[in-house]
This record gives structure tokens, sequence and C-alpha cells, in this order.
């Protein structure tokens, strides 16, 4: 269990605070929807949150067989619905390091998309995962 505390500080911000280690996220209201976008917004974070917890998964399979998976990085796009208004899509893009053989990348896109965000998200959600090798 971790505790998280938010505060509503106005003009459609919130501060976001992780107890264990006391850092801050700050969040706005996106432009589409009567805020100024100077911030993540609350549905941005369920798109980096994806994103950072596939990352952290394939890291975690990874290290456990012997796998380099630094330096991969991970593009999404968050589209939205618009009524009622939802996350519809959060098509992702992995690319990955040079040298991973076969075995290793089935391994590793495995783990991306049973990751624990992945499984979180309702299932109306379309999360499409492309995978990149650039050898």
């Amino acid at each position: 269990m971790v505790e998280m505390l938010a505060v509503y500080t106005g003009e459609k911000h919130c501060e976001l605070r992780h107890a264990p280690s006391n850092s801050v996220i700050e969040t706005d209201a996106p432009r589409d929807n009567q805020g100024r976008g100077e911030r993540f917004s609350p549905t941005d974070l369920m798109g980096a949150a994806l994103a950072s917890c596939v990352l952290t998964t394939m890291a975690i399979v990874g290290e456990r067989e012997g796998l380099v998976v630094k330096g991969a990085s991970a593009r999404v796009i968050k589209e939205m619905q618009p009524s009622p208004r939802k996350v519809a899509r959060l098509p992702l893009e992995v690319t990955m390091p040079n040298g991973l053989k076969p075995a290793a990348r089935s391994l590793l896109e495995e783990a991306a998309r049973t990751c624990p965000v992945a499984r979180s998200l309702n299932p109306d959600i379309e999360i499409p995962m492309r995978f990149v090798y650039p050898d």
C-alpha cells in the first residue's frame, strides 16, 4: 500500500505528493477542457504511467533473464473520446536497444503487454503496442 496525497491549488491545478519519497507532480486541466495545459493532465498521466510501466516491467524481466534493455524508450499518444469524455486509445511505440535475439524479443514484448498498468486500465481503452528493433 502506498499513500499519495492530492491538493487542489486553484486554476485547475493540483499538486500530487508521493508520501514515501515526498516527490511532487503537478497537474493542470488540458487546453481543450478549460485548462492552460501547463502540466500533465490527469489523463496524460495515464499514458505516462503506461509507458513507464511497460519500460519498468521489461527491465525487471530483462534483469532476471540477463537481457540489457537500458536505452529502450516508449512513445505514447493519448487519444480522447469527446462524449462521454474519456481516454479512448493509448497507442504505444517502444524502441528497443540493439542485439536482442527473437526469443528475448518475444519475452520482453509479453512482459510489456501484461504490465500492471496495462492490466489495470479499462478494457474499453485500446492499447495497440508496436515494438521497433533498430537492428
